[in-house]
């Protein structure tokens, strides 16, 4: 498998359908409700259908799973690609300009190749396993410490299907809120994943995470140097084939990962 051809391939698609998706946000578009609460769009269909004729027309033997139509493609079950074509769309449906595109590919459930695309700021990030991450100037170095003794400013992400009430997740958000500077709920997993990789935020707190959304971003930040811990205190690696109850992770730089296992081990449920 050529990673650097599935790179290119990747970028070019998630541009692609980030442009589609800038030209179209100012204008009008259909909403609606799905299963379980969340919201889906024209947009977020329309950049999918684009990303798939994409992936598809390059790797027609590769498995596709996508935020909205499901599973699709060929039978080479080794190699699947994770599309996430409007990660945000509750922040787009109140026009408010926080959304991405997203893209992983796996092997055997593992994560070798991540791209996340910005169509509000035109940037792109992507990393293949072992090769580190590239932004928009280049490679992408191990962000710098920020975690002072005014707390670290956290972004928060948990599953579609965790409940309101659910009591862990109010445990664990009391916990962080009295200990952290600030706890940041993006509506945007991927965006939060891009944050921790160039610094502006000192972590991702995850609890049962979507498995569309989380490996692309996921690697970005390990390609960088950071460390993701599951709240067992084991590294966590993305595996696709997880259940949602052993999505659950802190992922910061090496040296501060402890301190943030300590503020989510405060929470008892």
């Amino acid at each position: 498998m050529d990673l650097d051809h599935a790179r290119r391939v990747a970028v070019e698609a998630a541009e692609a359908a980030g442009t589609l998706l800038r030209e179209r946000a100012s204008g009008v578009f259909g909403i609606r409700a799905k299963e379980g609460g969340d919201l889906v769009t024209d947009l977020d269909l329309a950049a999918e259908k684009l990303l798939l004729d994409r992936i598809q027309a390059a790797f027609p033997r590769h498995r596709v799973v996508a935020e909205e139509s499901g599973v699709s493609g060929g039978s080479d079950g080794e190699w699947t690609w994770f599309v996430d074509p409007l990660d945000g769309t509750n922040n787009l449906a109140i026009g408010l300009p926080l959304y991405v595109v997203g893209l992983a590919l796996c092997h055997d459930g593992l994560p070798q190749l991540g791209v996340v695309h910005d169509p509000v700021g035109g940037q792109t990030w992507s990393a293949v396993r072992g090769r580190g991450a590239l932004g928009p100037r280049g490679p992408v170095p191990c962000p710098p410490r920020r975690f002072s003794t005014h707390g670290p400013v956290l972004a928060w992400t948990q599953g579609h299907a965790v409940a309101r009430d659910d009591r862990a997740v109010r445990a664990l958000k009391a916990a962080l809120d009295v200990r952290a500077r600030r706890v940041l709920q993006l509506w945007a997993p991927l965006l939060g994943w891009v944050m921790l990789a160039r610094g502006d935020i000192d972590a991702v707190v995850g609890y049962r995470a979507e498995a569309v959304d989380l490996p692309g971003g996921l690697l970005i930040a390990q390609e960088t140097g950071l460390c993701v811990r599951g709240f067992d205190g084991r590294p966590y690696d993305g595996h696709t084939g997880l259940p949602a109850h052993r999505r659950s992770f802190v992922a910061a730089r090496p040296e501060v990962v402890e301190d943030l296992l300590g503020l989510v081990a405060a929470a008892t449920w």
